[in-house]
C-alpha cells in the first residue's frame, strides 16, 4: 500500500487540453487542501469524470472525496469536460501516478475499454461508476438499478395515460450504458401497455439544450403525443419549457429522473409527472468504501450478483432509486432531507400568494 500526504487531502484537478493526435500542450493544476486528521493517507484514489455538465457529478464527487477522507484515502480528481481523448489522457496519468484503485465515470462505456485494461495490467483496482464499461473487467461495477428507474417512468406514463396513445423518448447518449439499461426497463413495461413509442432521440453528451430542437421536430410530426419519457430531469427541464411556449405544459405527462430540486419544482406545480430520485450521495459514499477496501484486499461483502460487460462478468452493487410524485413528495423529498420545503413549494407558495393578493 502506498504511502502518501500527510495531514491534509489534496484534490488534484487536472486539466489536459490536447491539441493533434494526443499532443499535450498545456497542463493547469487547482490545489484544495482540505484538513484531515489522518497523518498519512493509506490509500490512493484517482476518480475520473467526464464530465461536470450534469450538477449531480459535483455532488458525487464532494460525497466520494469526503467518505474517502474519513477512510483514510487520497483523492487524485480529474475531469475530462466531456472530452473522450481527454480523459484517456488522465486516466494514463492516474496509471502513471500508481494509484492503487482507479473509479471511472465513463464519456464512453465502450471506447475505454482499452485504458481500463492497462491500469488492471499494472496492477491498479478498477471500478465503473454509476455507468459499466464495456469489456474492461472491473473489480466492480456499481450504481443505480437502472432497469427499476426506467420501469418507474413507463409506470408513471401508464398510469397519467390510461386512454393510451403516442409518447416520446428523448434519451441520453448512447456511449453510456446506463441510456440502454433505462430503455430496457422502460420498453419492457411499455410493451403491455396501450402507449406506443412514436418518437425517439438522444442528447450528445447529454447536454439537454438539444432535448428542445429534438421535441420541437417530435411535436412536428405527432401533434398528438400524450406524454414524454426523458433521460434526466435536466432534459425534462427543458421539454416543459418548450411545451411553456406554446402553452402545452402541464397537458403531457412528462417522466424524468434524478430528483432535481427544479424537477421537484415541476412536480408540485403540475408540469412534471414523476422523477426517479437517486441518493447519490448514498452511491458516491458507498464506492468510496469500496475503493478502500479493494486497496486494503478486504472483501466486499457482495451478494455474488454479476453483470456481462461484453467480455467479462463484472462483480455488481445496485443501490434502489425512489419514484417520486406530488403524493409523496413530502415523505420522500422534504423528509428525508433531500431538499427543504421552501425550495420544493417555492413558486406554488408565490403562485398562492398572487392569487390571494389579487383578490
Amino acid at each position: 500500500m502506498k504511502k502518501v500526504g500527510k495531514g491534509c487531502l489534496i484534490l488534484v484537478f487536472v486539466l489536459l487540453f490536447l491539441g493533434g493526435c494526443g499532443e499535450k500542450n498545456q497542463k493547469t493544476e487547482e490545489h484544495i487542501e482540505i484538513e484531515s486528521d489522518q497523518e498519512e493517507k493509506e490509500v490512493s484514489i484517482g476518480l475520473s469524470f467526464d464530465s461536470f455538465v450534469i450538477e449531480r457529478w459535483l455532488r458525487d464527487r464532494d460525497a466520494f472525496v469526503s467518505a474517502a477522507d474519513k477512510l483514510g484515502a487520497e483523492v487524485n480528481v480529474q475531469n475530462a469536460n466531456g472530452d473522450l481523448q481527454e480523459q484517456i489522457e488522465q486516466i494514463r496519468y492516474l496509471i502513471k501516478k500508481q494509484v492503487d484503485v482507479l473509479v471511472v465515470v465513463a464519456a464512453d462505456c465502450q471506447a475505454l475499454s482499452r485504458i481500463m485494461l492497462e491500469a488492471k495490467d499494472a496492477g491498479i483496482h478498477t471500478i465503473s461508476y454509476d455507468r459499466l464499461i464495456q469489456n474492461a473487467d472491473s473489480d466492480l461495477y456499481i450504481s443505480f438499478d437502472n432497469e427499476k428507474v426506467g420501469e418507474y417512468m413507463a409506470e408513471a406514463l401508464v398510469g397519467a395515460i390510461p386512454e393510451g396513445g403516442e409518447i416520446f423518448m428523448l434519451q441520453g447518449p448512447e456511449e453510456d450504458n446506463n441510456v440502454k439499461l433505462v430503455r430496457e426497463g422502460f420498453n419492457r413495461v411499455i410493451e403491455d401497455s396501450s402507449l406506443k413509442v412514436v418518437y425517439q432521440s438522444n442528447c450528445p453528451g447529454w447536454l439537454a439544450e438539444q432535448a428542445a430542437e429534438d421535441l420541437n421536430e417530435g411535436l412536428k410530426r405527432f401533434p398528438d403525443v400524450k406524454g414524454i419519457m426523458c433521460g434526466n430531469d435536466d432534459i425534462a427541464s427543458q421539454v416543459v419549457n418548450t411545451l411553456a411556449e406554446t402553452r402545452r405544459a402541464g397537458s403531457l405527462a412528462v417522466a424524468g429522473q434524478d430528483g432535481d430540486v427544479a424537477a421537484c419544482q415541476r412536480i408540485v406545480e403540475g408540469t412534471q409527472t414523476m422523477t426517479a430520485y437517486k441518493s447519490v450521495e448514498s452511491l458516491a459514499e458507498k464506492a468510496a468504501e469500496m475503493a478502500v477496501k479493494l486497496a486494503k484486499g478486504e472483501d466486499l461483502g457482495l451478494d455474488g450478483k454479476t453483470m456481462d460487460d461484453g467480455s467479462y462478468d463484472v462483480p455488481c452493487y445496485f443501490l434502489e432509486p425512489e419514484y417520486v410524485s406530488s403524493e409523496n413528495m413530502d415523505q420522500v423529498i422534504i423528509e428525508g432531507g433531500v431538499h427543504n420545503r421552501d425550495d420544493v413549494y417555492l413558486n406554488v407558495q408565490n403562485q398562492d400568494f398572487n392569487v390571494k393578493n389579487s383578490q
